[in-house]
């Protein structure tokens, strides 16, 4: 007995253990330091001159304005890329489901963008914006084209937006194909059956039936929203001024520019845990209303 046990231990050791001892090198104990670090005043250089103030952090924080409108835009953001992106998913998902010749090459066309670095990404876009985009503005005169991007916080602001929603939304109609995939053909038919149109077969059975889909992506897409920093460095650095500033970009600015880590860690925590909240609460809130078939 002991010796079967005994193995089974060495079992989850051989297994388990390098992972485990990864894991608590790269990810918790730094999260620990971090979380010291955060009631210190320190540049991130010097570990002699890590002096603790307490909570003076954040008071700091409570009275930085850049902090506040950082959050704001975050919000703002978060708000409407989960919509655009989990709507137009959503719709390709549903296109792309029918039985079209080009579905295939369509579904690879639309999942590309999220294969591409964010930062890659967002330095080609940042050419199409100021080059692509006046090529085509003088050509066409159409206002749309003529814009401003990344010149103006208006512009700057649905410039990232659609980028962001032009890489995600790809890889979030993959999780829709695959849930509308696994539909029961017996409940859509019974539903078309009894009369339901178009509308309320939509909303009454393919929507709670794929809720375990939505769940997951409404999650990945609210998570990747307000840790959105790849795409603001790449396309605005934050500009003009800091009104297209995220909380992520707020917070690297903090620590690695103005070579204040222990407000830049309190200002981490606080991002970590209000991210940790809002998707928490999503997540509750959305298996609440998910059926079975």
């Amino acid at each position: 007995m002991k010796n079967k046990r005994l193995s089974e231990w060495m079992q989850q050791l051989v297994f388990v253990g390098p992972g485990l001892l990864f894991f608590l090198a790269i990810v918790f104990i730094p999260f620990l330091l971090g979380f010291y670090y955060s009631f210190t005043d320190w540049n991130g250089l010097d570990m002699n001159k890590a002096h603790w103030t307490g909570l003076h952090n954040l008071h700091l924080i409570a009275s930085d304005t850049n902090f506040w409108h950082s959050l704001g835009f975050t919000l703002k953001f978060t708000v409407v890329t989960v919509i655009g992106a989990n709507g137009l998913a959503f719709l390709l998902a549903m296109v792309l489901s029918k039985p079209l010749k080009t579905r295939n090459f369509l579904r690879t066309v639309f999942f590309l963008p999220n294969v591409i670095g964010g930062i890659l990404l967002g330095f080609i876009w940042q050419f199409i914006f100021t080059k692509g985009f006046t090529t085509i503005g003088e050509l066409t005169n159409l206002p749309f084209f003529n814009l401003p991007w990344l010149g103006t916080p208006s512009t700057g602001f649905w410039g990232i937006v659609i980028v962001f929603i032009w890489q995600t939304a790809g890889y979030m109609m993959v999780i829709y194909i695959a849930a509308l995939a696994g539909l029961p053909k017996d409940l859509t038919e019974a539903a078309r059956i009894d009369g339901a149109n178009s509308f309320q077969l939509l909303y009454s059975v393919i929507v709670p039936l794929i809720m375990p889909a939505i769940t997951i992506c409404l999650f990945l897409t609210t998570s990747n929203a307000f840790k959105m920093f790849d795409l603001n460095l790449s396309l605005t650095k934050g500009g003009p001024g800091t009104s297209t500033q995220s909380l992520a970009f707020n917070v690297y600015a903090e620590a690695l520019n103005n070579n204040r880590y222990g407000l830049g860690t309190m200002k981490a925590m606080l991002f970590f845990f209000a991210v940790s909240l809002i998707t928490v609460t999503q997540v509750w809130f959305t298996k609440r209303r998910e059926v079975e078939a």
